[in-house]
């Protein structure tokens, strides 16, 4: 596509047109009533053309400066939803901290109703997923997070959600619930074909750009869009031109160059296929942003751009994006200035383990190719020194709540941990004001005992307890619903007993041997505690 010829939009109505500059150049001095030269007369003109031009391109230098100022920064998508459950929180012990959380679409039974993976709720979510409670974590640890809407198996909430009232409120509870200042609109499908969608989407992201900017908040605003090594397709073009229309300051535009297909000659690297991808998008949104009248630099639009490879083995067979790749366009999208780097995802970062055998199938859970002890993040990330835009009233903004300070029972989601009471795996208790999750049977080991391993302790650290919490009920089986282990009695493989409260299952034939030695020998005990899961499952209905 050919360059536009700058275009610029119009004047500021506060600054003096060049015709009145003139006319008051001519009018008599009031001191003395001598008329001006003919000379200063054209200079008069000339200095009202430039104030003229410095209203008119202020802007526009501003936000340019501003894309080109900002750190560039690397965020991992991470797929929230995904079995395994990927411990994002994790990433705050890492280099690579911060995350672009995926994804937020329409609920099943109410377009409007914004769900993760139409598979729980926002409120679903904290509860099943301790989703918030992570999220917490990760921003104690210095990370941030951004929220992405859309992807390719569900819908986008503007393609369902025609009231756009309600599409706005839709978004903004999203961004007010986990106190982000950076959104991700991934855009395929529907959500990227549907014209209607893309005006409405575009409306409700404006007006809520407006609105938090009213409230002194702000948003940055990012499209993540599929692109080939030639460029983008007309109806990503048209996705930015609809949010540029609508007056949406975007952040930048972020291309998914992975899945090239035929688009790609097989002799070329995805790593040269990527750099081919992004500087043909680099082009096109010069042109979008000239038709918009918002011309844009060079270095403005560079900034203005992320990209997200898919590591190692890719949905289309035969496309692999090696670490080799990953460091070429790496050390390629750093020389030019890119604003962002992405990839998905955190959930696939390591080597398959020796179970996984057909390696050109594609994994949630690794990446397809032998990393040895480099991540993709490590490599990706280089150079990418910045953060996700904060939200306002994170929890980084807060210091910490002294250990000193006792544990509140009604403040505290879970029981307060004691020395006394056993804990089966998945139980989650609160210490020192943060909740954690025993991963094994239990008793008598403190949850914030700092070991050096992380095996050396069967807690896990979840999060904090957040603001406003309240105990949540802890379901425990009724009295009787196992007898209590006897030393002398004889019990057969199956067998479900009660010990210090807690409900174990006998893996073979036993007499007089004692449940309490499960902890510490599971392996040779007869006894195997049930888990958590195996105790909501029994109060839930499937009986003894």
């Amino acid at each position: 596509m050919a360059r536009q010829k700058k275009a610029s939009p119009d004047a500021a109505s506060t600054a003096p047109s060049s015709a009145d500059a003139v006319e008051r150049a001519q009018a008599p001095e009031s001191s003395g009533g001598r008329r001006l030269s003919p000379w200063r007369v054209i200079g008069a003109a000339l200095v009202a053309i430039v104030v003229v031009s410095v209203g008119a391109v202020g802007f526009q230098w501003w936000s340019a400066r501003a894309a080109v100022d900002a750190k560039p920064w690397f965020a991992s998508y991470v797929d929230v939803t995904a079995t395994p459950r990927f411990a994002f929180e994790n990433l705050g012990g890492t280099s690579t901290k911060d995350a672009v959380l995926s994804f937020v679409v329409s609920s099943k039974t109410d377009p409007c109703a914004p769900s993760w993976g139409a598979a729980y709720s926002l409120d679903e979510a904290r509860g099943s997923l301790d989703l918030d409670r992570r999220i917490a974590r990760l921003q104690q640890q210095g990370g941030t997070v951004a929220v992405s809407f859309g992807g390719l198996l569900n819908d986008e909430l503007a393609v369902g959600c025609d009231d756009p009232s309600a599409l706005t409120e839709a978004y903004a509870s999203v961004v007010d619930r986990y106190k982000i200042g950076t959104i991700d609109l991934d855009l395929e499908g529907a959500g990227l074909t549907d014209r209607d969608a893309s005006e409405r989407r575009a409306e409700a992201i404006a007006a809520l750009q407006q609105e938090r900017r009213a409230a002194g908040k702000g948003l940055a605003v990012w499209l993540t869009l599929p692109v080939a090594p030639s460029g983008m397709t007309s109806d990503g073009t048209d996705a930015i031109a609809a949010m540029l229309k609508a007056k949406v300051d975007i952040a930048g535009v972020n291309v998914m160059t992975m899945d090239f297909g035929d688009a790609k000659d097989a002799k070329t690297s995805m790593a040269k296929a990527a750099e081919s991808a992004v500087s043909a998008a680099q082009r096109q949104l010069g042109v979008l942003y000239d038709r918009a009248k918002l011309h844009q630099s060079d270095p403005s639009l560079w900034a203005k751009l992320g990209a997200t490879p898919m590591i190692g083995q890719n949905d289309t067979p035969g496309e692999v994006f090696s670490l080799a790749d990953a460091a070429s366009f790496n050390s390629w999208a750093v020389s030019n200035g890119l604003g962002r780097m992405s990839m998905w995802s955190a959930n696939r970062d390591k080597t398959c383990g020796s179970n996984y055998v057909d390696l050109t199938a594609v994994s949630d859970a690794c990446s397809g190719v032998s990393q040895g002890k480099k991540t993709f993040a490590g490599v990706l990330a280089k150079g990418f020194d910045g953060h996700i835009s904060l939200g306002e009233s994170a929890v980084t903004t807060a210091e910490p709540t002294s250990t000193a300070a006792a544990d509140d029972p009604a403040t505290s989601p879970y029981p307060i941990w004691a020395t006394k009471n056993s804990y089966l795996k998945g139980a989650k208790v609160v210490w020192h004001h943060n909740v954690y999750q025993a991963k094994w049977w239990t008793k008598g080991d403190v949850p914030d005992n700092p070991v050096l391993n992380a095996w050396e302790t069967p807690w896990e650290l979840v999060g904090p307890v957040l603001p406003d919490e309240t105990p949540i009920p802890q379901p425990t089986l009724p009295a009787g619903t196992y007898p209590t282990w006897s030393g002398t009695a004889a019990y057969d493989k199956g067998q479900r007993i009660l010990f210090d409260g807690v409900p174990f299952e006998a893996k073979w034939w036993t007499q007089g041997d004692s449940p309490e030695a499960a902890s510490a020998d599971p392996d040779s005990s007869p006894w195997a505690p049930l888990t958590q899961d195996e105790i909501d499952q029994i109060i839930g209905g499937s009986g003894r």
